[in-house]
């Protein structure tokens, strides 16, 4: 069992906080090539549970209007294949379609680091031995 440090006070009253280890992310270049970036979306995920649970949403196309680009969605499988679970950043909420109607006040910052940024495991139990490995799958993958 793992444990983050509890927050303290120092002898002058002073709080001490420490890391939630809320979210670790990164970003790859637009530029970069990653093994297997030919593939990426090619392959379309059937019957993924989403939204209310036990309610099935298909999908007629494995792309959208608005994806992480295919470096990005290669990095994740090969991340998956090494059992590192990993995910794309958030979608803008713009481009979910709960808000397809909805009023939107945008720059195209949202959309442009959705498309190159992912979140990688993250937590007080993601041990130094696990970031090594993680970091060295993403190298490995790297062309």
């Amino acid at each position: 069992m793992c444990h983050s440090q509890p927050n303290t006070n120092l002898p002058d009253g002073t709080k001490v906080y420490d890391s939630n280890y809320w979210l670790t992310a990164i970003t790859l270049d637009s530029s970069l090539k990653v093994k297997g970036q030919e593939n990426a979306y090619k392959f379309l995920v059937k019957d993924a549970v989403g939204g209310v649970p036990g309610v099935i949403h298909q999908a007629s196309t494995a792309v959208t209007d608005c994806q992480p680009n295919n470096n990005v969605e290669a990095m994740r499988m090969a991340l998956f294949e090494a059992g590192i679970e990993s995910r794309p950043l958030w979608k803008p909420m713009h481009k979910q379609p709960v808000y397809k109607d909805a009023p939107a006040y945008t720059s195209g910052v949202s959309e442009d680091i959705f498309k190159i940024g992912m979140c990688l495991p993250t937590g007080p139990c993601v041990s130094d031995e696990n970031v090594k490995y993680i970091v060295d799958n993403i190298k490995k993958n790297i062309l």
